[in-house]
């Protein structure tokens, strides 16, 4: 059994979709419209086959995005090496996203680091 894709809601479907383009390779879709419920979507695809579904529809909750909640809380990127999680994070740090905690290794000897991107999001950049 594989995860065929994930999917998540997001207030500004480009901004979404090029951050993954920009900072993670991602190739995407054209998109789909539902013009008669006006839902919106992008598949993004990464190097390794893995897709991530982005939509959006005219009327979502958005609650507030704490790190210690209960269901789905990160999505972890592997970016092959030490020195790819340490570039890509001062990357994102120098374009204004906020570093949760790393580069470190964890506990558990994962080397990786945590950001807060779009829309409060946190992204795991690991080795």
């Amino acid at each position: 059994m594989k995860i065929e894709h994930i999917a998540m809601y997001v207030n500004d479907l480009e901004a979404a979709r090029n951050f993954f383009i920009k900072y993670f390779g991602a190739s995407s879709n054209a998109g789909y419209h539902n013009k008669r419920t006006n839902f919106r979507s992008y598949f993004l695809t990464f190097e390794d086959g893995a897709r991530l579904e982005i939509m959006n529809k005219p009327v979502m909750e958005n609650p507030e995005k704490t790190l210690n909640r209960t269901g789905f809380i990160h999505i972890a990127f592997s970016a092959g090496s030490r020195e790819k999680v340490d570039e890509l994070t001062a990357r994102l740090i120098f374009d204004g996203y906020d570093v949760v905690s790393g580069p470190r290794v964890t506990g558990d000897g994962y080397y990786e680091s945590c950001v807060i991107a779009f829309e409060g999001n946190q992204i795991e950049i690991t080795v």
